[in-house]
């Protein structure tokens, strides 16, 4: 699983104009699930993520997680993460899971982290304000 992290002030999900979730202060993630993923890929990131010191806590900066400061999660779907990119123009997805594998580990991070989200395989237009700009990587 790979999963691209953004700090936000807010971040919403909407498809077909319909605004289908929103955060305020929080995390943003937007999650690829790998083809050889398991559940406990699914845990184990989830965990990570909720530990992950981004947040500042006064003059000690990056020292509270997501949960230290009561912050919210967005987790939106995102097969192009695992992007094949090292060969010609146009990208791989090979490693991408298929659907009926992704969805389910996407619905179990969302589940352990108590993220909000998008709808999974939709077209969705993601709005977000990232706040420092702060972007990590994990995975998993």
């Amino acid at each position: 699983m790979r999963a691209l992290i953004q700090r936000v002030s807010s971040a919403s999900v909407s498809v077909d104009g319909e605004r289908i979730a929103a955060i305020a202060p929080g995390l943003l993630v937007l999650l690829g699930v790998h083809a050889d993923d398991r559940a406990e890929d699914a845990d184990r990131l989830a965990r990570r993520v909720l530990a992950l010191r981004v947040f500042d806590a006064g003059e000690r900066r990056m020292h509270r997680s997501v949960v230290d400061v009561g912050g919210e999660i967005l987790c939106v779907s995102q097969f192009t993460l695992l992007a094949g990119t090292r060969r010609g123009n146009r990208p791989s997805f090979t490693a991408a899971a298929s659907p009926e594998h992704a969805e389910p580990l996407y619905e179990r991070f969302r589940a352990a982290t108590g993220a909000q989200g998008g709808r999974f395989g939709a077209r969705m237009a993601v709005e977000l304000v990232n706040d420092g700009p702060v972007t990590i990587l994990l995975e998993s």
